[in-house]
């Protein structure tokens, strides 16, 4: 691993891991550490550089997150984004107020060329705001480097001391030259040569998992997509047969799903596979329940209760591993910051008090989706298993609105299969980030031939991301979804109506629940 590595200090914002996925694409090595850091830790790290994240919290506010003035005097080059720039001016003497008009979404920044942060990038750039309080006062020696119609104060900078502080989000695909501002603070400013490399992870994380493990035994929860695959692989290479990968079938896989799966990991893979039919049995736990959070609850405890049965019989095992990636990790609000909100559960992230393992791992906590994908090319597993659509481990539960029964989730598994098909047809499936079909609570009034019908609506949704943390509601062409609305209404029973969703995240999540 490079000795080069710059640290992003989390203040609780929604963005903070993101930032060192942005770091790691210009090949620089990233950890992210809490706000509350030891100046000495820091110091023994030596980090070429220091980036604070954006976060939910005023600096005026009592229980804000805030760091050591003294950090700035250790003279590691610091860039705030957001909440960041408002703290570093803050605590160096600036004045931080309440906006008169907040910001949110994409805005018209025009900055100033002659700072290193912005070498390149157009004197007027589009970049995404997201605050309520602004820089109304630079502190002393700080120059203003960039403004918005409504923020007068959207970039500051002390070069001499190699302090800059951005008042928007310049990780985020919608900051459409954020990715230059990042690469212009790593290289002019930090320095850094840019020497990390994605496949160094794959190779430490082997090696570490055959360190870590020894000559126990691992059970691996094994869902069939990309996360749980490359988890499967990486410890396979890591320990062989020590590994036992369980895939338990709860019912609410998409069409044909369970068959498909355990032909590749019985065929394509050298690891020892369990896989468990368990559907009835989720069906019942299932039965009535409408709110979300309660069906991930209900879905993450019985699969934790198959696997603890599944284990007894193959004996002890000290290692239980799952496919845990960093958008889980991050909207289930246990990213380690005290201070990041929680926008839903996920089922797959901690193990109860009662079950018998002895260590829970997670190779792929701190990754993107599309950091596993590399991952998994890394690793040799074939192109059209690491590029397969994601879907969630809850399953279908999370897209059918309300309660869950069999005929539900078979209507959806059909108009989800239509729906996927006819993309492929259009050759849009390599284009579009993920693309499904969901079953709304909602009924309606149809004609079929010569009589009304009351039955349910689909909605078809398909988004464009790279890092699943924020996206785009794509534009799939209207004889494509015209296709897809004809077969599914004329093919899938107790469907008469089909809706697109075109709305992006946020405010939407990807998923229905």
């Amino acid at each position: 691993m490079s000795k080069e590595i710059v640290i992003v200090l989390d203040f609780g914002g929604q963005y903070n891991q993101l930032i060192a996925r942005r770091v790691r694409e210009c090949n620089v090595y990233c950890e992210v550490l809490p706000y509350y850091t030891d100046l000495e830790k820091i110091r023994e790290i030596s980090p070429k550089g220091i980036i604070f994240t954006g976060g939910p919290a005023s600096v005026y506010g009592e229980s804000a997150p805030r760091c050591s003035r003294e950090i700035f005097d250790m003279g590691i080059p610091i860039l705030g984004i957001c909440y960041g720039a408002q703290l570093m001016s803050y605590l160096l003497g600036g004045t931080v107020s309440k906006a008169p008009v907040r910001e949110y979404g994409r805005t018209e920044v025009t900055v100033d060329r002659t700072s290193l942060l912005f070498t390149d990038v157009e004197e007027t750039s589009v970049c995404w705001m997201s605050h309520t309080d602004y820089i109304s006062k630079p502190a002393e020696g700080f120059r203003i480097t960039a403004h918005t119609d409504s923020c007068p104060v959207a970039a500051v900078e002390k070069a001499d001391q190699k302090l800059y502080a951005v008042q928007f989000h310049p990780e985020v695909v919608h900051t459409r030259e954020g990715a230059k501002m990042l690469r212009n603070f790593l290289y002019e400013v930090c320095g850094c040569k840019g020497e990390w490399k994605m496949n160094s992870f794959a190779e430490e994380n082997v090696r570490m998992l055959r360190e870590k493990i020894g000559d126990k035994k691992v059970l691996c929860a094994l869902s069939g997509g990309v996360d749980s695959t490359v988890t499967a692989v990486m410890l396979s290479k890591a320990v062989g047969r020590q590994l036992t990968c369980i895939f338990v079938d709860h019912g609410l896989l998409r069409k044909n799903e369970g068959d498909e799966v355990e032909e590749v990991f019985r065929n394509q893979f050298d690891l020892n596979f369990i896989r468990v039919n368990a559907q009835q049995r989720f069906y019942d736990k299932l039965k009535g329940v409408e709110e979300p959070e309660r069906k991930r609850a209900i879905i993450g405890e019985e699969f934790i209760r198959v696997f603890e049965e599944e284990a007894k019989k193959i004996g002890k095992v000290e290692f239980f591993a799952q496919g845990t990636i960093y958008p889980d990790v991050v909207e289930s609000g246990k990213d380690g910051s005290k201070d990041s909100a929680k926008i839903k559960s996920h089922h797959n992230l901690a193990l109860p008090d009662y079950i018998d393992f002895d260590e829970l791992i997670e190779p792929l906590r701190m990754l993107f989706k599309d950091e596993v994908r590399k991952v998994g090319l890394e690793l040799g597993i074939p192109e059209h298993l690491v590029f397969r659509q994601p879907f969630p481990g809850p399953g279908l539960a999370i897209r059918i609105i309300g309660d869950i029964t069999p005929e539900k989730i078979a209507i959806l598994q059909d108009a989800d299969a239509i729906y996927r098909e006819e993309i492929a047809k259009a050759g849009l499936d390599k284009k579009l980030s993920q693309y499904f079909a969901a079953l709304t609570n909602m009924k309606s009034v149809g004609v079929m031939g010569d009589g009304r019908t009351y039955d349910y609506a689909v909605a078809l949704r398909a988004v464009s991301t790279t890092d699943f943390m924020t996206a785009e509601a794509a534009e799939v062409p209207w004889e494509v979804l015209g296709k897809c609305a004809s077969r599914i209404v004329n093919e899938v029973q107790h469907v008469n109506r089909v809706l697109f969703d075109c709305t992006g995240k946020p405010p939407a999540t990807i998923e229905f629940e």
